[in-house]
């Protein structure tokens, strides 16, 4: 109900509602809280029930097992990366209209890149090829590269068992897939779907990659991957990606909001 509606309703004037609800009652006006997905309860509870099964595992196994995780998720990295809203916000005066941000077209140039992290930081990017779809084929072939890559900068992680943490798209549970894994040895973690406050990447990478390419123009997709590779290098050395570390406390989380 708006602050007319409630004034109608108790046969009195809207400054004394308003001072009822804001002064009285402590209330105030908030907005809606943008979420991805309308979970549904078997949804919740199919994330519960994961964040369990995670957090156990973490209680029995410590730090070890975190080590042990590698996360994989594909993002579109584009020419232009609009404002934030924290970004846009300027101090003004009482009674200052507010500033305007005109919504710019994307052009063509934009990349899908696959990034692999894991508590040390990013192993490796693949920049897919304009026009190439990342189906069960190729994501094969991703694991492959990425086995090679280990092998020069996580020789360690290869002598343990590989935990890989990447969400349920097709691609990433195609047969072919699910056989090179194994014949790696390496397990798959669950993922429930709708589940983006559960992915590192997604809470942890993702922002603090783009965080710096807001309101940026790139001309050419050579310049955009120039940008990435410097972001990557920046946040690997600062140990900024703290997104896999940070997982007890999100499985925690989902379980105190009972899956929401």
């Amino acid at each position: 109900m708006t602050c007319e509606e409630t004034a109608h309703s108790a046969g009195i004037s809207r400054a004394s509602a308003y001072r009822i609800l804001t002064e009285c009652l402590h209330k105030r006006r908030i907005a809606a809280r943008w979420i991805p997905h309308d979970l549904s309860e078997e949804q919740k509870r199919r994330r519960m029930e994961i964040a369990q099964q995670l957090l156990h595992r973490f209680h029995e196994e410590g730090n070890e097992f975190l080590q042990k995780v590698v996360a994989i998720d594909e993002t579109w990295i584009r020419d232009f990366e609009p404002e934030l809203k924290s970004q846009s916000s300027e101090w003004r005066g009482k009674g200052s209209p507010r500033p305007k941000i005109f919504k710019r077209a994307q052009s063509n140039v934009k990349q899908i890149i696959i990034f692999t992290y894991d508590c040390k930081g990013v192993i490796m990017t693949d920049r897919v090829p304009s026009g190439t779809t990342v189906t069960a084929v190729y994501y094969r072939q991703f694991f492959k590269k990425l086995r090679r890559k280990m092998h020069v900068n996580r020789p360690d992680l290869l002598e343990k068992v590989v935990l890989i943490l990447h969400d349920n798209t097709r691609p990433h549970l195609g047969k072919d897939v699910r056989e090179l894994l194994d014949g790696y040895s390496w397990e798959v973690l669950p993922h429930p779907p709708y589940s983006h406050d559960m992915s590192p990447l997604d809470f942890d990478l993702f922002p603090k990659l783009k965080i710096n390419m807001h309101v940026v123009r790139f001309s050419t997709l050579e310049d955009l991957s120039a940008s990435v590779t410097r972001r990557i290098r920046q946040l690997n050395c600062s140990r900024d990606l703290t997104g896999i570390v940070d997982l007890p406390k999100r499985w925690d989380e989902v379980i105190r909001q009972n899956g929401d």
